[in-house]
């Protein structure tokens, strides 16, 4: 049986809520009229609609402008865009506030991962992955995933692919090839009609089965026995860590963003050579839109690709200074920001241009090149963080008498629905 998170607590919610605006220059044609709902909110604030609701996961994703809470009980509820049905909820209507997905409602659900136009979602009991907005519109509900392995036990979803982990160690993927990032030495595309290339979706999972690595003289060597850890997912590339503290990466290589100091796309997963010592190993990875980072054993958080594309780009791991001896629990990317549970800290930063996914709060600066703490958070425990394109959650500790008092002075937000 899947434990889910030992988290417990409120959600708050921070940063730009105009779910079908997001990262788009203008709304579609079906949603103009709506185009209106939804404001930037530059520092935190709870939902009315969930008070008396204990959260202990919350989910979204550096190309997702929708969002996932689990509850203490187990239920999932999600919000946001849904114009190819990723909410679950059977339609293709926007979300404005959090609303329980009905139809896995008698199900107790461990996980859950956002691409760009779908969900992930995995039950406690046999590992059971359920898919929702996937295959134009035609999962408006819940699908399982055809899948007959070990029970699965991780998941992360990039833009338009998945990753799947099951409890032995294995990885599998999915999803649309175009850049490497599903690891089967394949960019998948076949050339169409009138030269206009097609990338072929690979719909079953299929094992990730070769890891290497490249020797200074360019040797490629396997790397036997990789028992797969963790795995996260940015836009076009993936992470592993694996039982040896090693880590791995593919993908689109563009901004040296899969830490191999070169840029080159890699078709299968390769060893990141820094994390390859005894003692340095990592202990956590976060993939972001375009950059990536791994807590090390020794606690030291490492970054490399780029936030900000115009600025130069890291193209192997270094250590971020700015949060050299603080203790990392949770962190989590936007497109361009970032936001981490540190200690008893909310700590983030993030270039311009921002919507208030940063917290700092109304007339404070809106973006910072340096991890600032979030002081519109102070004395509120982050028990957990995650970001979307441009909004930011974190679930906030509420046990003690005086942290519920702080957190009721909190504003609520209660978005108008449509």
């Amino acid at each position: 049986k899947l434990e889910g998170s030992k988290c417990k607590g409120q959600l708050l919610i921070f940063g730009a809520t105009n779910w079908d605006l997001i990262g788009r220059k203008e709304v579609p044609k079906q949603q103009v009229a709506y185009r209106n709902l939804g404001q930037n909110l530059w520092g935190p604030h709870r939902y009315g609609c969930l008070s008396g609701i204990q959260v202990r996961t919350v989910v979204s994703g550096p190309c997702a402008a929708h969002s996932l809470l689990i509850t203490t009980e187990g239920r999932l509820w999600s919000w946001g865009r849904n114009e190819k049905g990723q909410l679950g909820h059977g339609d293709t209507k926007r979300v404005e506030a959090p609303r329980l997905i009905e139809v896995l409602s008698n199900e107790v659900i461990a996980s859950a991962a956002c691409g760009r136009n779908h969900t992930l979602a995995l039950t406690g009991n046999f590992g059971l992955v359920f898919a929702h907005g996937l295959e134009n519109n035609c999962a408006l509900l819940e699908s399982l995933i055809m899948y007959n392995g070990q029970p699965i036990t991780k998941m992360a979803c990039g833009a338009e692919f998945s990753m799947i982990m099951d409890c032995k160690g294995n990885l599998y993927s999915f999803g649309c090839p175009e850049y490497g990032q599903l690891g089967h030495n394949s960019d998948g595309k076949f050339i169409a009609r009138a030269q206009r290339i097609e990338y072929d979706c690979e719909l079953v999972p299929r094992r990730v089965a070769i890891f290497i690595e490249k020797t200074k003289d360019g040797q490629i060597l396997p790397v036997p026995n990789v028992v797969v850890r963790d795995v996260a997912c940015g836009a076009n590339h993936t992470l592993v860590l694996d039982s040896q503290k090693r880590v791995f990466s593919w993908g689109f290589g563009g901004y040296g963003r899969l830490g191999h100091a070169e840029q080159k796309d890699e078709m299968v997963p390769r060893l990141v050579k820094l994390f390859d010592f005894p003692g340095r190993g990592a202990a956590q990875i976060y993939a972001g839109y375009t950059c990536s980072f791994a807590v090390s054993e020794t606690g030291g958080l490492f970054f490399w690709g780029a936030t900000n594309t115009s600025r130069e780009s890291t193209m192997y791991p270094k250590a971020v200074q700015d949060l050299c001896g603080w203790k990392i629990r949770s962190l989590a990317c936007g497109k361009s920001s970032i936001i981490v549970a540190a200690d008893e800290s909310t700590i983030s930063w993030g270039p311009s241009p921002t919507f208030g996914e940063l917290g700092y709060g109304d007339h404070k600066p809106k973006s910072s090149t340096a991890a600032q703490e979030v002081k519109t958070l102070d004395g509120i425990y982050p028990e957990q963080v995650a970001m979307g394109y441009a909004h930011s959650l974190v679930i906030a500790r509420d046990e003690s008498e005086v942290e519920k008092e702080k957190l009721k002075k909190l504003p609520e937000y209660n978005p108008r629905t449509l």
